[in-house]
This record gives structure tokens, sequence and C-alpha cells, in this order.
């Protein structure tokens, strides 16, 4: 697998979009100082998987997005795009349908990088174990910046070692296996916190078992205690029956007496009817009489009231009487 071109989109100095197409044989790249050609290399590492600002010579990451010039505004999204070659010696299966394999590496401001590979979007451990499989990397040997060359040669055997196996083309391998050794411990930690939880369920499923056996019991009495109240309403509404039946027979019997009750009130009241028919004639001679009576009683009162002027008039009389016979035996006497 060759790569094939190289494209940055506001990264570090390339500020537009600038293309390197990297041809069979060798490649240079020439320009004096500060022209950028260290952050063409930076690029390629950035685009690989590279995690430490510092390893780019920066305090942060996105310190490789183009900051301006007195000429030129900032960005706010730098962009790395590598193009390989797809070979049948490469023994990528998933990519085996196509010709050109596009990694492209997109960072904005404070949202962080995103890996796409064909324009679909993975993780950065996709795109590391990627370039591993292919004996290269952010941190391979083979890509030598400035200063690096001493550290070559006064590298200690470990380094070597990096050398030796990505020149043997089994970095993949290492990178796999420590990635396999990862999700082993994390599988050993997901047994063991696995059987943390049985052991939780286990005690749960006593308690259960404990709680079942309540529950059971529970509902025997409680069906108990249903077939109980179901016989003692049977027992109520037997009961209740029995008493509506007696107290619409006394209703019944009650009715009965009182339609005795209406007749002879009905009977009563017509006797009275009857009787009050016969005393109105009666009713009308009282009255009659009782007007006589007033008349007599009237005239009692004038024949009294005539005697009494008669007893008068008779006193005045007698007194008269009385005076003529003094006034005579007085002229007798005198005679």
């Amino acid at each position: 697998m060759d790569f094939k071109k190289l494209e940055l989109i506001g990264f570090k100095s390339f500020a537009e979009n600038t293309s390197f197409l990297i041809e069979k044989g060798l490649t240079g790249i020439v320009g004096p100082n500060g022209c950028g050609k260290s952050n063409i290399v930076e690029s390629l590492r950035w685009c690989m998987g590279e995690t430490s600002a510092k390893s780019m010579r920066g305090s942060g990451m996105e310190d490789v997005i183009f900051s301006g010039t007195s000429n030129r505004p900032s960005k706010n999204i730098a962009e790395v795009n590598i193009f390989l070659e797809n070979s049948k010696e490469s023994n990528l299966k998933q990519f085996e349908d196509v010709d050109t394999i596009n990694l492209k590496r997109r960072i904005e401001k404070d949202k962080g990088s995103r890996y796409f590979i064909n324009e679909k979007e993975v993780r950065a451990r996709d795109v590391q174990t990627f370039f591993a499989d292919l004996s290269t990397g952010a941190h391979s040997p083979s890509i030598i910046s400035q200063g690096k060359i001493g550290a070559l040669v006064t590298a200690k055997p470990i380094e070597r070692r990096n050398i030796l196996e990505e020149a043997a083309g089994i970095s993949g391998i290492h990178a796999r296996r420590h990635e396999a050794e990862l999700r082993l411990n994390a599988a050993e930690n997901n047994l063991k916190r696995a059987d943390d939880l049985k052991r939780q369920q286990e005690k749960r499923l006593e308690s259960l078992k404990k709680q079942a056996e309540e529950a059971s019991k529970y509902k025997f009495i409680s069906d108990e205690i249903k077939q109980i109240e179901a016989g003692l309403y049977y027992l109520k509404l037997h009961s209740i029956n029995y008493d509506v039946k007696i107290t619409q027979e006394l209703v019944e019997d009650g009715d009965k007496e009182i339609n005795n009750v209406n007749l002879e009130m009905n009977n009563k009241n017509q006797l009275i009817q009857n009787e009050n028919e016969k005393l109105k004639p009666l009713r009308d001679e009282k009255l009659e009489i009782m007007s006589k009576i007033q008349r007599i009683n009237l005239e009692l009162g004038n024949l009294e009231k005539q005697e009494k002027e008669i007893e008068d008039k008779k006193q005045k009389i007698l007194k008269i009487k009385l005076r003529l016979v003094l006034f005579r035996g007085m002229i007798s006497f005198l005679n």
C-alpha cells in the first residue's frame, strides 16, 4: 500500500487547500527555513492518530488550526486527507473492493477531532490500528522529525526493537495484541463484576424465594378469607331476602288494613254527610228560634224600660200626693 496524495486545508501554515502528489520513487520537498516543510510531516503524523499536542509543537491540539496572519483571517477548521493506493498485498479484507483508501482527520474549535475512513466516521483507535497493520503510524521510527536522527543513533534496545518489528511488519500485531489485552482485562473485570452481580442476585433470589413463599401463603389465606367472606355474604343475603319477604308481607297486611280503614272512613264520612244534611233544616230552625229569641229579648228590654219609666212616674205621683196631703193638713190646721 503506497501513499498517493496528501491534502491539507487550514492546517498550521497551510491556510488554503494544498495538495501534494506522492509519485513512485523518491519524493523530496525543499525550501527555506520556516516555509512549512516540517508541517507536512506533522500533518501525516496528525492524520495517523497523533494525540500529543506537545509532539505537534503546540500547547493544545487546536494549535494545528491556521491562526491567521496580518493579511489572512484565522480558520475555525483544520483538515488533513491522506489518499492510499490499495494493493492486493495489503491483506485488508474490509477494503479489498476499493482501489483508493481515503483517511481524513478534521478538527473544529471547541468541538474536538473526528476521524473518517472513506467518508465513514470511525474511532481514533481504528485509524491507529489501520496504520499499525501497515507497519507504520504516528510514532513510527520511519517518520523522522527534526532532531530525531541523533535519537535513532543513541536509541535504547527497546526503541531499536520497535524499529526492527516495524521493519518486519509485526507492529500491527503488537498493537492488536495490546488492544486484545485491554479487551481481555476489561472482560476479566466484567466477569468479576458479573460474579459480584451474580452473588448479589443469588442473595436477592433467596430473599425473593422467601417473599414468594410468603406471597403464596398470603394468597392461600386470602383465598380462604374470600371464601369465608363469600359464605358470610351469602348468609347475610339470605337473611336480608328473608327480612325483605317478611317486610313485604307486613306491608301487604298494612295495606289491607289501610284499605279497610279507608273504607270505614269513607262510610263514616258518608254517614256524617247524611247527618249534616239532616241537621241542616234543624240549623235553619235554630237560627229562626235564635232570631225570635233576640226579638223577644229586645221586646223584654223595651218592656223593662217602659216598666221602669212607669215606676218612676208612679213615684213622682206618690210624692205629689204626699205633698198634697201635707198641704191639706196644714190648711186644716190653720183653719
